[in-house]
């Protein structure tokens, strides 16, 4: 070992730490009782917000994230606090024009974000350029990030020659996120030599721990002059999250690589977050521990169980190995992207498909369709022209920067959100989730915005019903499994229980599979498709859109009807040309594969 300046460490607890283990579930009023001793720490900064927190703040938490960052603010003064930005795409899931881009950085930093960790899902880095430039505006520090995976394209090369361009963008400082757990301590530790030979920047390593030795890498990254780790306080560490604070402060203590962090106010601190682990027990995952097989399939543990739940609902939870077999193959005819949001959920949507349709791309998602013309990058690799044609035609392929196709849009935001909007925020929390962003301040206007209900804890007394709450479960009825939405949970006996079956999009990777069973029953009364002109759907979800009105004249292959499942959209074609007898579904609906959407009479 050499001597070099201690090592400096971010703690994800506040943020992908709980989006790892626990849906992104935990509230603010679990964070700020415990932040004077956060702040006590000393650490390089925390991560607080960024992912699936917008997400999951507006659509189950009914919180405001934004008023969430600035009680974190006050409440922790002495440390930075840190974001993971998608690039363009911010914390949505699609590319937003640049005067949105440059509202969101401007708004995040004057709210309390202080570092900001830039991504790009296909690693473009003409995708990080408008948030790079709009957070040195701010004067705030901009980290340019390298998404790591591994594939016959993705050399240590490939990823100085990023490094290289972000640095000549203006970043701070360079991180090495690695998402899946892919990396291996020797990989690491050439892959950050390399980047400090070439590149007199800070470097980063974030690692989560679902292969079982990111605790390793980071020790081989350091020994090879990385500056700075990421951890998670050991009570929300391990597995899908990351290595455990304690544990690394500890193994540095006495090294030239010494943290200085106080490790007994970190155990106070591991020991509080133990107790509120237990508060959310509902949103535990049997896919959150370590998994080698991503080290094989590069599937992240929250991608497995996302998986796993739409292969229940189809009843095919048996060709789980089929869907993990296929995803590596879909990522080779898409150029070999790394698996992060939304690129995952593309892939792994896609081989969903292939699997269960019996033939390849017999159905190409939405998504897939617009990844083939450019509209999220540059692919890694060339892409699979075949498929490409497939799915496109003759369509242009987009060879410029996306965003440089999309007119400014947060005028037209703000007008479409009108008056429930208070402030430049609230715009940006409507341009983020339009659908669930619009409900968010509508309940906030009417003053009804409800949390879902927290179940109690094992062991302990019954919470009192709350109703009109509801609160969701995964549940198996004589063999089959439902994900169930429960208004009017209470103590036995106290009134009745209204079960009704609802799937919403779950924020990020990570899906929840709680432990608690219940009987219900209910389901959609629409009739099985039966005649030539009944339109249906191949696979469980909901409606995003319907694009046609009865007495409507459609041809054969016309999109109908837009549904969405694991955040993809896929569109449904008329199966023959006539005219619209009737509609059946509306947008927000649940829908399930063979059923009755929408009737055409030839």
């Amino acid at each position: 070992m050499t001597a070099q300046k201690k090592i400096t460490v971010t703690d994800t607890i506040l943020r992908d730490a709980h989006q790892s283990l626990l849906a992104t579930r935990m509230r603010t009023e679990d964070m700020l009782p415990i932040c004077d001793k956060l702040d006590r720490v000393g650490y390089w900064s925390l991560e607080v917000w960024g992912g699936a927190t917008f997400d999951a703040c507006v659509r189950f938490l009914k919180e405001d994230p934004w008023e969430r960052l600035r009680q974190l603010k006050a409440a922790l003064p002495n440390t930075r606090l840190q974001m993971l930005l998608r690039g363009q795409n911010l914390l949505g899931y699609r590319h937003y024009s640049d005067d949105v881009v440059e509202a969101f950085c401007a708004r995040a930093a004057a709210n309390g974000i202080d570092v900001f960790r830039i991504f790009d899902a296909m690693n473009d880095v003409r995708n990080l350029e408008t948030a790079i430039r709009a957070v040195k505006k701010t004067g705030k520090h901009a980290q340019g990030t390298i998404a790591y995976t591994t594939s016959p394209v993705h050399t240590v090369e490939l990823f100085v020659e990023q490094a290289r361009a972000m640095r000549d963008m203006g970043v701070d400082s360079i991180a090495i996120k690695d998402m899946a757990g892919l990396l291996t301590p020797f990989a690491t530790g050439d892959l950050v030599r390399a980047l400090k030979a070439e590149i007199d920047l800070p470097v980063f390593i974030h690692s989560h721990d679902t292969a079982g030795v990111a605790s390793m890498c980071q020790l081989k990254a350091i020994e090879n002059g990385a500056d700075h780790i990421d951890t998670a306080i050991s009570s929300m560490a391990w597995g899908t999250s990351h290595p455990g604070t304690e544990s690394m402060v500890a193994a540095l203590r006495g090294t030239p690589y010494d943290t200085g962090l106080d490790l007994e106010l970190l155990q106070e601190i591991g020991l509080y977050f133990y107790a509120v682990r237990k508060k959310y027990h509902q949103f535990e995952s049997e896919f959150t521990g370590v998994d080698t097989r991503v080290q094989v399939n590069q599937v992240p543990g929250g991608m497995i169980s996302n998986l796993a739940n739409q292969l229940k609902e189809q009843g095919a939870l048996h060709r789980m190995d089929e869907v993990l077999a296929e995803i590596p193959k879909v990522r080779k005819d898409l150029g070999y992207p790394p698996l992060v949001t939304p690129t995952s959920q593309i892939v792994g949507t896609q081989a969903f498909f292939n699997v269960l349709a019996g033939e390849r791309y017999k159905t190409i998602t939405t998504e897939v369709k617009y990844y083939l013309q450019g509209r999220y990058g540059k692919a890694p690799a060339p892409v699979c022209e075949h498929l490409r044609f497939q799915a496109i035609g003759s369509e242009e392929v987009i060879e410029c920067r996306p965003a440089d196709l999309i007119a400014p849009e947060l005028d037209k935001l703000r007008k479409e959100v009108g008056a429930l909007a208070k402030s430049e925020e609230d715009v940006l929390t409507y341009a983020m989730f339009p659908d669930i962003g619009r409900k968010f301040l509508e309940e906030r206007e009417a003053g009804t915005l409800q949390p879902e209900v927290l179940l109690p804890i094992p062991g302990t007394a019954a919470a009192p019903a709350q109703g009109g709450v509801p609160t969701e479960f995964v549940i198996d009825v004589h063999g089959e499994t439902y994900r169930v939405d429960i208004t009017g949970v209470g103590v036995k006996g106290e009134g009745k229980r209204h079960f009704y079956l609802s799937i919403d999009g779950m924020p990020e990777e990570v899906v929840f599979e709680p432990l608690n069973a219940f009987v219900g029953a209910g389901g959609s009364q629409r009739k099985q498709a039966s005649a030539p002109g009944d339109v249906s759907t191949t696979m469980p979800g909901n409606v995003v859109d319907v694009l046609v009105a009865v007495g409507d004249a459609v041809k054969a292959g016309q999109t109908v009807l837009v549904s969405e499942a694991m955040k993809m959209e896929t569109e449904i074609q008329a199966p023959i040309a006539g005219t619209v007898k009737a509609i059946h579904v509306a947008k927000g609906d649940r829908v399930n594969p063979g059923e009755v959407l929408i009737e055409i009479e030839g």
